[in-house]
């Protein structure tokens, strides 16, 4: 059986995406890393995503991004094609890490016990 490819997305300088990754490193999980401020983000990527998980779940309405955004451009992500191109336009605003194994969502953000499940 061959190793599951698992890719993190999210931005380098964020706290919790910082603790996910030490986390899988300090397991010897291999992993890539997908930098989405500087590679940035495609809509077929979080249309695919969003087939894993619920649009609420993956935008953050509690960061700074999304707390700066005009109350149009949160009423446009009300819908799905208006989320998915505010979170190309701003990966910021996406909840972070998204963590994809084998092409599949499976979890957002970071909680020990919930990767504990998934890796160990």
């Amino acid at each position: 059986m061959s190793a599951a490819r698992t890719v993190v997305y999210g931005i380098p300088n964020c706290d919790t995406v910082k603790k996910a990754r030490a986390w899988l490193e300090a397991r010897g999980v291999s992993f890539e890393f997908h930098d989405f401020k500087k590679a940035g983000l495609t809509a077929s990527l979080v249309s695919a995503w969003l087939a894993d998980v619920p649009l609420d779940a993956l935008i953050n309405r509690h960061g700074t991004t999304w707390r700066g955004l005009s109350d149009a451009a949160k009423a446009a992500a009300q819908s799905e094609a208006g989320a998915i191109a505010l979170m190309v336009e701003k990966p910021s605003v996406v909840k972070r890490p998204v963590v994809v194994v084998d092409g599949s969502v499976k979890t957002l953000g970071f909680s020990p016990e919930q990767y504990e499940t998934l890796f160990d």
